[in-house]
């Protein structure tokens, strides 16, 4: 591995989307990092990102793959274009970090953990809500017994979109067949760093409902068909023991928009956010012990690792890459891999059909 880590984008916009605000700013913020090319779908953008970028820019993905100066394909489009993308990247010889979700559904996410094995590379995947500094804080106290025993464990969240309305650049999550709906999107991240925190899901019950049928797209007179379920309510035992219950709604609401609670035989955690996409907001965290009133809990210093500190929605993502940074420069298996995000696809299985045939799934 070179002395910077040297990485190619597909899907890097020029003006907007998660690439422009969240990985490139990371990759700026980090020494460790350099972007060397990115990619796009047409000569047009591409010609408009390298000038926004200062990199080549390429109008297929096959020609930033094939480059000899990319050490790691980052894939940030939409799920349905995941499979064939990373493929492309392995079958190059690249490293791969894929945004979440890996593939659209269980089955795609297992053929690509299994190509990147074949492949002999270090394929990573976009869970970086557990990478976040108030979620590595929250399991640090947890593991140094704040709370005692785990006894149980809520949470109750908005989703943001799946609601009255979405903007133009969103209208895609509300499609069902897409991959991206509120199960694989808020819920799925938001698992994530819980698990990293309490363990994982021994099994589970669940229902799901869809209660609204449509949603206006901002700034225009269209309306997008909703055909994925808005209410999603899980009630799972961990394998410590631990219930826990889980409540995501669409939309927003004007009560509690994030609230999740550890409670323990010594104190109890809770933790708010303006919404229930973990992954991309910051938690305030609070406790209190031995019955005394909870009082915040700042996030220690060392949780924020991340070279630079870029704030915003790349901030996260930051904290990611530099564990990809170590992970790729010492051999460590720090950041979340393939495999690590099959198993957050088998999960989210398992609460599809547990709520479909209202039989309690182990996972």
């Amino acid at each position: 591995m070179t002395a910077q880590i040297r990485i190619g984008i597909i899907g890097a916009s020029a003006e907007r989307g998660w690439a422009h605000d969240a990985h490139i700013p990371a990759i700026a913020a980090s020494p460790d990092l350099v972007l060397k090319a990115v990619s796009t779908t047409r000569q047009e953008t591409a010609d408009l990102a390298a000038r926004a970028f200062g990199v080549p820019a390429h109008a297929t993905p096959d020609a930033l793959v094939a480059r000899d100066d990319v050490d790691l394909v980052v894939v940030t489009v939409k799920v349905p274009h995941h499979a064939e993308l990373v493929t492309k990247a392995l079958a190059a010889g690249k490293n791969v970090f894929c945004e979440w979700p890996l593939g659209n559904g269980v089955d795609e996410s297992i053929a690509l953990a299994e190509r990147a094995d074949a492949a002999g590379v270090r394929a990573f995947i976009g869970l970086q809500a557990s990478s976040g500094p108030e979620f590595d804080h929250v399991r640090a106290l947890v593991a140094d017994g704040f709370v005692g025993e785990v006894l149980s464990s809520s949470i109750v969240a908005s989703g943001a979109n799946w609601g009255p309305a979405v903007m133009p650049f969103d209208a895609y999550v509300l499609d069902g067949a897409s991959g991206a709906g509120m199960l694989e999107i808020p819920l799925g991240h938001t698992l994530d760093g819980v698990c990293a925190c309490l363990g994982e899901i021994e099994y589970l019950v669940a229902e799901t409902a869809q209660r609204r049928t449509r949603s206006a797209i901002v700034g225009t007179d269209r309306v997008q068909q909703i055909t994925t379920p808005d209410q999603i309510l899980v009630a799972a035992r961990l394998r410590s023991g631990a219930p826990l219950s889980i409540h995501y709604r669409g939309g927003m609401s004007t009560g509690t928009n994030f609230l999740w609670e550890i409670n323990g035989t010594k104190g109890d955690l809770s933790m708010t956010a303006a919404h229930g996409l973990g992954e991309m907001t910051p938690l305030s965290v609070r406790g209190g012990q031995a019955g005394q009133e909870q009082v915040p809990l700042a996030t220690p210093e060392e949780c924020f690792w991340a070279p630079g500190k870029p704030d915003g929605v790349a901030r996260n993502v930051a904290q990611l890459y530099a564990r990809i940074v170590a992970d790729l420069r010492t051999g460590t298996r720090t950041a979340p891999d393939f495999h690590h995000a099959v198993r957050r696809h088998q999960v989210l299985a398992a609460i599809t059909e547990a709520a479909v045939t209202g039989q309690r799934q182990y996972v």
